[in-house]
């Protein structure tokens, strides 16, 4: 799907110093420090309410924050917003639709902050980089159908390419797979995990399912109220005992009784 592949995996992309964020007044988040190397798909866990969305938006910079989040060495508020959209894309999960537009329209708006002038139309490139990322998610045989008559699947997909066609260099996933069946959750997965491994790009997702984080996570941040309680590789963190004080319950042991019924 890809050419370039990055030589310099490991180096730090984003980094989080002390960052406190939230609403009206109101701290979600409290003094929280990560950094999110190149090539990396980074999870944020955590039970609901902890604030993770909150967090995901201030590195995006649509909450305001206290501390300093910087991509690349620069600081995120300082980057003007047509600028940082070249930099960061949010990708949420579906709610419901509330435009029609075709599913090329859709793909399309995500050229926009590499269009010229407020009015700028697309180019010969835009529209290039358009109809390749429709034809390595396989959209061409519904490229011209509204996007109010697709499958959950498919409109992920769609919301998937417009994110790819911004062209950012990370991803943030605010729990993606909500909505979807266990296999469109595997392929979205697949796709992103192939794509944060090729140039010098990241993914940051916050996912629900833990069986997805311990298949697809490389490193992890557990949350709980607000705070980070530990960093650590998927595979050990999920096993660790902060899981269990956080989720109040023997994930792991759950797990394993679960697959034991599956033999």
């Amino acid at each position: 799907m890809f050419i370039y592949i990055s030589k310099k995996v490991g180096e730090i992309m984003i980094e989080l110093n002390n960052v406190s964020t939230g609403y009206d007044n109101i701290k979600v988040i409290n003094d929280v420090s990560f950094n999110v190397k190149k090539n990396e798909l980074f999870c944020i866990i955590g039970t609901n309410g902890c604030g993770k969305t909150t967090l995901l938006k201030a590195i995006a910079n649509i909450n305001k924050y206290s501390g300093s989040i910087k991509i690349n060495g620069k600081e995120i508020k300082n980057i003007n917003r047509k600028e940082l959209a070249k930099e960061i894309a949010l990708m949420s999960q579906i709610t419901e639709v509330y435009f029609t537009y075709t599913v090329y329209e859709t793909i399309s708006l995500g050229r926009y902050p590499h269009m010229k002038g407020f009015f700028g139309g697309l180019s010969e490139k835009d529209r290039n980089i358009i109809d390749k990322i429709i034809k390595d998610l396989s959209l061409d045989n519904i490229k011209d159908k509204y996007i109010n008559e697709l499958s959950g699947g498919q409109l992920q997909r769609v919301l998937l390419a417009r994110t790819f066609v911004q062209d950012p260099k990370i991803i943030l996933l605010d729990e993606p797979t909500n909505h979807l069946d266990f296999k469109h959750q595997i392929e979205l997965l697949d796709i992103l995990k192939e794509w944060c491994k090729i140039g010098e790009r990241a993914v940051i997702g916050v996912l629900h399912d833990l069986n997805l984080v311990q298949m697809y996570g490389e490193r992890v941040a557990l949350i709980d109220k607000g705070k980070l309680v530990k960093i650590d590789r998927s595979e050990s963190l999920l096993k660790s005992e902060d899981i269990k004080n956080v989720y109040g319950i023997n994930i792991r042991e759950f797990m394993v009784n679960v697959l034991e019924k599956w033999r």
